[in-house]
């Protein structure tokens, strides 16, 4: 993990003074924790969660508020201000700072979509086939959130037909039993 930390903090800046990391892959596939892991070791990187941007009604229709509220701003060396979606009460909350950090994550279903790729430094893909990462996150999930489920499977599969993210991955992440393995992806190395 210090390894690839080291390597995207050599990268050069893609949106203002950022260094843009996208975690992609399909829903229950670690991307989460993986991001997680790899900002702590980045001495803390802030993390933006698409989950906090997608809604009920717009789950992959986030691309205006994430280039508004968040890429935008980034891209002057401002800090960006976002409305994360509360998915309990089914609206936006209080806006959140997001600062122009040398490293940002971004990571969700989505996050190395057509309309963010010029804004990315790197590209990282959560290798770990559909079927397997959707069922991880049924089980994570439980069974009250079977029906969001069905939908959503639906949803993921027509979202990544329409604007697949992996053939532009820099790199593959797979989760090993302790860590994470980085392979080159078939977007090229950084």
């Amino acid at each position: 993990m210090r390894q690839l930390a080291a390597r995207l903090r050599r990268l050069p800046p893609s949106c203002g003074p950022v260094r843009l990391v996208a975690v992609d892959g399909h829903a229950g596939s670690g991307k989460s924790t993986f991001a997680g892991r790899l900002a702590e070791a980045l001495g803390g990187a802030p993390v933006l969660h698409l989950d906090d941007l997608a809604t009920h009604d717009e789950l992959f229709a986030w691309t205006g508020r994430l280039l508004a509220q968040v890429i935008e701003p980034l891209g002057g060396g401002e800090t960006a201000h976002y409305a994360p979606y509360d998915w309990r009460d089914r609206r936006f909350g209080p806006p959140r700072p997001l600062p122009p950090a040398p490293v940002v994550l971004v990571e969700g279903v989505g996050a190395g979509r057509r309309a963010l790729r010029p804004h990315l430094a790197c590209l990282l893909w959560m290798e770990l086939p559909a079927e397997e990462a959707w069922a991880r996150g049924r089980s994570r999930d439980g069974e009250d959130q079977r029906e969001f489920w069905d939908g959503w499977v639906e949803a993921e599969a027509r979202h990544f037909t329409e604007d697949p993210s992996r053939p532009y991955a820099h790199g593959l992440v797979r989760q090993l039993p302790l860590g994470y393995e980085v392979l080159p992806g078939p977007g090229g190395t950084h």
